[in-house]
């Protein structure tokens, strides 16, 4: 009986481990404006996502910027027409609606998720504006 019980106990725990989702991301970076700024830079094969409204993107937004807003109910539909292997970077106005988009973007599979820290705001006042 002792045995039957150890056995299923192995048999539950790698069943659990094995059918984890090791491709989905494990963790949102959050990087400061200048850690954003610098990792756009290296990698010009990502994917850019301002969370704001259409009327913050208008007012100034980053280059090459996907104005899809987390706000919206259709955030997870446009999302979803993103690459889910290519690394997708967020932002938003001071950063508290980016870190909501991330966590939507995590639960939908997405692999690598860099959030920026302080938001559009910040990017502004350490004078990225011009550097994007």
């Amino acid at each position: 009986m002792k045995k039957a019980v150890i056995l299923f106990a192995f048999t539950t725990v790698l069943f659990f481990t094995a059918c984890k989702e090791n491709s989905v991301a494990q963790e949102i970076e959050v990087l400061t404006p200048s850690e954003f700024h610098d990792a756009m830079m290296k990698n010009k094969d990502i994917q850019l996502v301002d969370a704001r409204t259409a009327a913050e993107f208008e007012e100034g937004h980053l280059q090459d910027a996907l104005n899809i807003d987390v706000l919206e109910t259709d955030f997870i539909t446009k999302a979803e027409k993103l690459d889910l292997e290519k690394p997708i970077y967020v932002y938003c106005r001071s950063g508290k609606r980016s870190a909501k988009a991330a966590l939507i973007l995590k639960a939908a599979g997405f692999k690598e998720i860099y959030d920026m820290q302080g938001g559009y705001l910040l990017w502004e006042s350490e004078g990225l504006v011009n550097k994007n």
